[in-house]
Order: C-alpha cells, then structure tokens, then sequence
C-alpha cells in the first residue's frame, strides 16, 4: 500500500473527523490512490470504501457502581476525604435548607387562614434572625403565642 498521506488528510476534512479516525477499505487502496481531489474522496466515502470510526467513550460503569456504594454511606470514610467538614457541607446548605421549609410553612399557614399577616410578618422575621431549629420548633413557638396552631 502506497502513501495514502493526502487522501487521509482530505477525507478527515470530508468526513469532519481526526485524521485517525478515518478507516480505508485496504482492498481498494488503487481507487484510494487514485482520489486526488477532494470530490473523488466523498465519492469513495459514500461508496463506503472510506468510513470514520465510531469515537471513543469513556465508561461510565465503574463511576455509577461508586456512585451506588456512596449513596448508602461506603467509599467515604478518612481516607477518602480531602476537604474539612464545612467544605464538604457547607453550613450554609444547612440553612437555605431549613429557611426555606419553614418560610414554606408560614405561607401555608397564612395562605388557609391560620395565622394572620401580622403574625406571619413577626414569625417570617424571627425566623430571618435564627430563632426557629426547625419547622416543628416554629409550629410549637407559635402554639405557645397563638394557642391556636395544631
């Protein structure tokens, strides 16, 4: 087989692909040899004596068989962990998390008439300012005020 240098050049370009990707039929290197205009080059790739080969991948198995373990709590002891807790989770995840239930919650209960806007606008502010563990610490706060929440 001959130098097929340039008639791998050109049908890269042809078939928009690296230069080893592309695969030649080595039982029509003559016709290969031949093609010396780029219009020759597509003819033999739709002829089929010219492909690209399928591109590569990298597996993902063995990532989702970790991914698997990790969500019941193996592949995450000392050794694995790089960052100090608070980078691995941020105490602030911690308290969009909660903010946001229980500012849901005050909606909720103003919204179906359980608490008034003045008693949601003074709730929404503690819980602004921290007051509140969680959405059962704000229902038992606002029981102790109320006396009317479940």
């Amino acid at each position: 087989m001959s130098d097929l240098k340039n008639q791998k050049r050109m049908a890269a370009s042809v078939l928009k692909c690296g230069l080893h990707r592309v695969k030649m039929d080595s039982e029509r290197a003559e016709d290969i040899e031949n093609a010396i205009s780029r219009e020759d080059v597509r003819g033999l790739v739709e002829e089929g004596v010219i492909s690209a080969k399928p591109k590569k991948g990298n597996s993902r198995g063995r990532t989702h068989a970790r991914m698997a373990k990790r969500s019941y709590g193996h592949c995450k002891g000392p050794g694995r962990r790089k960052g100090a807790a608070g980078a691995r989770h941020p105490s602030k995840r911690d308290w969009i998390k909660k903010i946001r239930a229980i500012r849901r919650e005050l909606r909720v209960l103003r919204d179906d008439g359980t608490i008034d806007a003045h008693a949601y606008r003074i709730m929404y502010r503690k819980a602004a300012g921290g007051q509140f563990r969680s959405v059962a610490h704000m229902k038992a706060q606002l029981e102790q005020i109320t006396g009317r929440i479940e």
